[in-house]
């Protein structure tokens, strides 16, 4: 399992493939990348700036990770997560999950990423053709999360 809260950007192909590095047991790995949109509640956005908690950050998302792996046979997981000042198409977050089968791997990540959204302390400022303004939790990320509730 690893765990990185950085500002420099990353690559997709070389994690994936140091995450998978001589491991034959592996049959399935999924993976979502975000980014950064030119747009969000109608406004123009011209800068996404992403600011954490250093420490606590880690061990929340390590946190879900562990949820994941107790729920899902995963083998491995990875969780990259930028911070700073980012611009539209920039990679913001990047998750991988190994396993060996696929339905494993796809349910995994997807947890992992709802989770991140709505229990990881992330703070979101946007920078918008009217001004600077912090980004509030999404109704549509909460109601993601809570259908994994047991």
């Amino acid at each position: 399992m690893t765990v990185r809260v950085q500002e420099s950007d990353f690559d997709i192909s070389a994690e994936i493939a140091a995450l998978r590095a001589g491991n034959p047991k592996i049959g399935a790995i999924a993976s979502f990348i975000g980014v950064v949109r030119d747009l969000n509640e109608g406004d123009a956005v011209s800068t996404l700036t992403l600011e954490h908690y250093p420490g606590m950050t880690e061990k929340s998302i390590e946190d879900i990770i562990t949820q994941a792996r107790g729920r899902w046979q995963v083998m491995d997981a990875l969780v990259i997560h930028r911070i700073g000042t980012l611009k539209p198409l920039d990679q913001i977050v990047l998750v991988v999950v190994s396993s060996g089968h696929r339905g494993d791997a796809f349910a995994a990540c997807e947890f992992i990423m709802d989770y991140l959204k709505t229990r990881a302390p992330f703070w979101k400022k946007e920078q918008t053709s009217n001004g600077a303004r912090w980004v509030d939790a999404r109704a549509s990320d909460d109601a993601a999360a809570q259908r994994w509730r047991q």
